[in-house]
């Protein structure tokens, strides 16, 4: 490929919004353009890494078994009606009509789609298990697209969806896909980290996902310190494992006490002069159905993973001052499990509706009455007496709480709420945990029969009666691994590219200037080519500094230069792009290397 032919677009300033090294680089080596928040152009360098990309996805999923297929990008809103997920998804699912009034939804995944696939083309376990995927657009109405391609509104994604007649098979492909994926890093040149992981709104049985360490991860990964146990988890699913047992602080009788002008834990604990660790510390959720109360130790943070997970939820936001007035009858910070304005949740900790709406009188009160109302504690309040919450009365807290008494804690709303951090213990071994941040690059789910039992597909089995098959999903993101290659692979000159993935892995540089030269270069890069060289010629009429500094911002791994030492003695410039390294090559011995 000729730079006359198909040019570099380079920049030399970079974008004025790019925060990391991906979005910066990308921009500014001339592969993408910003053309609103999330949505990005690719340009013909990027559209090779991606091709390169979808090759080894393609040839490792065929290998473990995959059959490639393309669903349409827009799917009926019925089909995620009936797998329950139509009103669970939030506003990152972009929903429309067509002329007909008819409602659609523009595919942030496809689950539901591939799952009507197969009730249209299933019909005997003789078909199982079978493996659908795809390559192809997808789109999540993100809040705050940012980091460039790492977290974008659109984006290209390979899905597959696997079908089974029972969960050894589920499990013998999980094991391929998994073996395939570490496969599809390690060729695209990322040192990955499989993590345990959340199902989120997936569902099913267990999942992992593929995580490159970057300081710039929006993921938290917790790690045994211990590489002979070789624990890895998502934080938002690591159990927590406190390094030091709680206890309980003073006992007594519940006491209400006055606690003016202060709010945050650490605040009241120094007022009362008291551990935080004494501490119940209440985190309020809601959603347009309901509100989660949540109860923790002081100490720690609230993970929203697994009290969502707990409450059995969908998508949970802090939740409004005016919610927690109308809980609790305190201004946001004063809320507890002791003397609740609604019924204590010993009475019924399912999810119920206020019973004293009418003692709330303002009208948004009134609204939040309406919502269900769930209590969540976590298991380490259990059997615990001396704890401090708020007062559910402005500038005032309860002292000397014991559970049991003052709140009762029951198996069906009682959980691990707590988000896991460093210095924890490993579940798995009790060695200390340590963190390190993290961007998924792919993931993979164990869905069991969550859609195909809502969706209603069956098959025959061998003993001649249906059978509702179970499925697993695995998803890569191609852009996402692109910029996440960027992320791994750069210096202060601009993208040094894995060879697999380079868009090209030589860039011939002639500095030619009269017309025997120009000629000799063109018969070299002619050359090059009938040898099967992957080559990008740059013959632009350019200074040579421009030429230099484009090749090494693009990150092409070989630079090749025909200067004057070619000219007289055949001799060419070669420069490896990740070392610096430089050394002379005759024609023969580039053409045969």
């Amino acid at each position: 490929m000729r730079a006359t032919q198909v040019p570099y677009f380079t920049e030399k300033e970079d974008p004025k919004d790019a925060i990391v090294t991906s979005h910066r680089l990308l921009t500014r080596a001339g592969f993408i353009r910003k053309q609103a928040a999330g949505l990005y152009v690719f340009l013909p360098f990027a559209q090779r890494v991606l091709r390169k990309i979808e090759a080894i996805i393609r040839e490792e999923m065929d290998a473990a078994g995959g059959v490639e297929v393309q669903m349409p990008v827009i799917t009926p809103a019925e089909l995620w009606e009936q797998s329950g997920r139509y009103s669970i998804m939030g506003p990152e699912m972009m929903r429309m009509r067509d002329r007909h009034d008819a409602p659609f939804v523009l595919g942030p995944t496809h689950e539901e789609s591939v799952t009507w696939l197969a009730q249209t083309v299933l019909k005997s376990y003789k078909q199982l298990p079978l493996t659908f995927y795809q390559i192809g657009t997808k789109y999540r109405d993100e809040i705050r697209p940012r980091y460039g391609l790492i977290r974008c509104r659109e984006f290209v994604m390979k899905d597959a969806y696997s079908f089974h007649m029972d969960r050894n098979s589920l499990n013998e492909v999980y094991e391929k896909m998994r073996i395939a994926y570490r496969n599809i890093f390690s060729r695209c040149g990322l040192d990955t980290i499989p993590v345990e992981a959340d199902s989120g709104n997936m569902g099913g049985s267990g999942s992992e996902e593929f995580m490159v360490a970057s300081e710039i991860g929006e993921e938290t990964l917790l790690l045994c310190s211990d590489s002979a146990c070789g624990y890895r988890s998502n934080q938002e699913k690591t159990p927590f494992v406190p390094s030091i047992a709680y206890g309980s602080g003073e006992d007594g009788e519940a006491e209400r006490v006055i606690t003016p002008n202060v709010r945050t834990v650490e605040e009241v604990a120094a007022f009362l002069k008291t551990d935080v660790r004494n501490f119940i510390k209440t985190v309020i959720l809601e959603n347009e159905e309901e509100i989660v109360v949540a109860f923790l130790p002081g100490d720690r943070e609230a993970s929203v993973v697994k009290i969502k997970n707990a409450a059995k939820s969908g998508d949970l936001d802090m939740a409004s001052p005016e919610a927690i007035e109308a809980i609790t009858g305190a201004a946001p910070g004063f809320a507890g499990p002791h003397l609740l304005r609604t019924p204590p949740p010993q009475e019924n900790p399912q999810k119920i509706k206020f019973q004293q709406a009418k003692a709330i009188a303002a009208s948004e009160g009134i609204r939040y009455a309406e919502k269900k109302l769930f209590f969540l504690y976590d298991v380490n309040l259990k059997n615990r007496s001396g704890l401090v919450s708020g007062g559910n009365q402005t500038d005032t807290h309860f002292v000397h709480l014991k559970e049991g008494r003052d709140f009762v804690m029951l198996p069906e709303n009682t959980a691990d709420l707590v988000a896991a951090s460093e210095g924890d213990l490993c579940p798995k071994c009790g060695k200390p945990l340590h963190a390190t941040k993290g961007i998924e690059v792919g993931h993979i789910f164990k869905l069991g029969k969550k859609y195909s039992e809502a969706m209603k597909v069956e098959v025959l089995g061998e003993d001649g009666r249906p059978h509702v098959p179970e499925m697993g999903t695995y998803g890569i993101g191609v852009g996402r691994t692109m910029a996440t290659a960027v992320e791994q692979n750069y210096d202060s000159h601009g993208i040094i590219w894995p060879v697999a993935i380079t868009p090209f892995e030589y860039v011939l540089i002639s500095l030619a200037k009269k017309g025997d030269e120009i000629a000799k270069v063109d018969d070299l890069y002619e050359q090059m080519k009938a040898a099967g060289k992957d080559v990008y010629y740059d013959d632009r009429n350019e200074r040579p500094g421009v030429k230099f500094m484009d090749a090494e911002l693009a990150g092409f791994p070989w630079i090749v230069i025909a200067g004057k030492s070619y000219f007289e003695n055949g001799i060419l410039e070669f420069k490896e792009r990740r070392t610096g390294e430089k050394s002379e090559i005759s024609k023969d011995a580039l053409l045969t290397r």
